[in-house]
């Protein structure tokens, strides 16, 4: 008697700063399903631990020590450990992984080897709050799980259609050819999107599109037939949209004015505009939406109208860019999840012709226009993870 079939499984890390998010998907003839996700948070202080099936239901929660767990090294060899039950009878054929930056060489995910690890270190100065963290779980892979394939897909990447204008600062074109220029970010999201309208609504990917990814980290992405020509997000993740505790657009000589008038150094200055400025910083409540959107401290008020109109102000940014507009899409746990925020930006864009149908958004209905919106809206999950898994697949042939 022959052995069983084995069914192939693909990982995907996310790894941040002090967490490391995973998904766990089965390789089907059909396509991918994901059977397992979860994270570990808080590496190196007070880590905890929790895991869902793919249909969400809770299987696992678990807390730490810091000396136990003091690293993405050690979060990584704990979490291959308890995969192993999980991955009986089946075969984990690759790890796909996030990686913030792929600067200007990579427009495309990539296998990983030492040579490419060595070009991937190379942009840690352009992200150091980020890649660093990105290129540890596929640091230690490499050591430890040689025969195991990885495959890093890029935040920047799918920015790299933009047209050379989107891309530049106005400063000495000599910083530029250094690598000093916009990248934008979110990517991975945007091209979920555009995947997921080309199959199901491919009258949206054909169009002059603008997709608002509003989460704790917010950006915008101008589309046009499912390319990006224009997107918020610069050289750094801390440009155009005000977001949970980064700041959004700043004029740069507020940055001199803060280290002269008030002595800050850069590693201040840096920690301020990215962990306690945004939503946090303004309201002095909360960078959460949803205890925003319940507090009646007059803070909280100030920093969602800002949003508002923040949000709003870089889709006719977008519009402009594209020449017009088609159609809008909300996406990420803001945009999925708050029909307050969409009703309130749609109200300040009816200038271009948005209408939204007040029951469909209270419903999170996939389309939240009205039949005779001249510029459709649209409510889109996304879903970083699973676009992982599929390049994973692409890059390595695996279907």
């Amino acid at each position: 008697m022959s052995a069983p079939p084995v069914n192939r499984a693909i990982l995907v890390l996310n790894a941040g700063s002090s967490s490391l998010k995973f998904e766990v998907f089965d390789v089907l003839p059909g396509g991918l399903q994901c059977f397992l996700r979860g994270q570990i948070d808080g590496i190196a202080t007070h880590a905890h631990f929790k895991a869902k099936d793919g249909a969400g239901v809770p299987l696992h929660a678990t807390a730490f020590s810091a000396e136990s767990m003091s690293s993405q090294h050690a979060a990584l060899v704990w979490l291959l450990q308890w995969l192993q039950p999980a991955l009986v009878g089946k075969n984990l054929v690759a790890v796909g992984h996030r990686v913030v930056h792929g600067g200007t060489l990579f427009a495309e995910p990539i296998r990983v080897d030492a040579a490419v690890m060595q070009q991937l270190e190379a942009f840690v100065h352009l992200a150091p709050l980020h890649q660093p963290h990105n290129l540890e779980p596929i640091r230690c892979l490499l050591a430890e799980r040689p025969d195991l394939p990885q495959v890093a897909c890029f935040d920047t990447a799918f920015h790299r259609s933009q047209p050379p204008e989107a891309e530049m600062f106005a400063l000495p074109w000599r910083f530029h050819e250094d690598g000093v220029q916009r990248y934008g970010f979110h990517g991975l999201s945007y091209e979920y999107i555009a995947r997921t309208a080309r199959a199901q609504i491919p009258a949206l990917v054909a169009g002059r599109t603008v997709v608002a990814h509003l989460g704790n980290g917010v950006s915008m992405c101008a589309l046009r037939d499912g390319q990006s020509v224009g997107t918020s997000m610069g050289f750094t993740a801390l440009d155009g949209c005000p977001m949970g505790t980064r700041c959004g657009s700043l004029d740069a000589g507020v940055v001199l004015h803060l280290a002269r008038a008030y002595g800050m150094s850069l590693d201040a200055i840096e920690s301020m505009l990215y962990r306690e400025s945004g939503l946090l910083g303004l309201s002095g409540v909360s960078s959460d939406m949803q205890e925003l959107l319940a507090s009646g401290e007059p803070g909280a008020r100030r920093a969602v109208d800002y949003f508002v109109y923040r949000l709003a102000r870089e889709v006719g940014s977008l519009a402009a860019a594209l020449g017009g507009l088609d159609a809008l899409v909300f996406t990420a746990g803001i945009g999925e999840n708050s029909p307050e925020i969409r009703s309130a930006v749609c109200e300040r864009l009816a200038w271009l012709g948005l209408r939204i149908a007040p029951q469909a958004n209270a419903a999170n209905a996939s389309q939240i226009s009205t039949a005779d919106s001249p510029v459709s809206v649209w409510r889109i999950p996304t879903n970083e993870e699973q676009m992982i898994a599929e390049h994973t697949c692409e890059v390595l042939n695996l279907w």
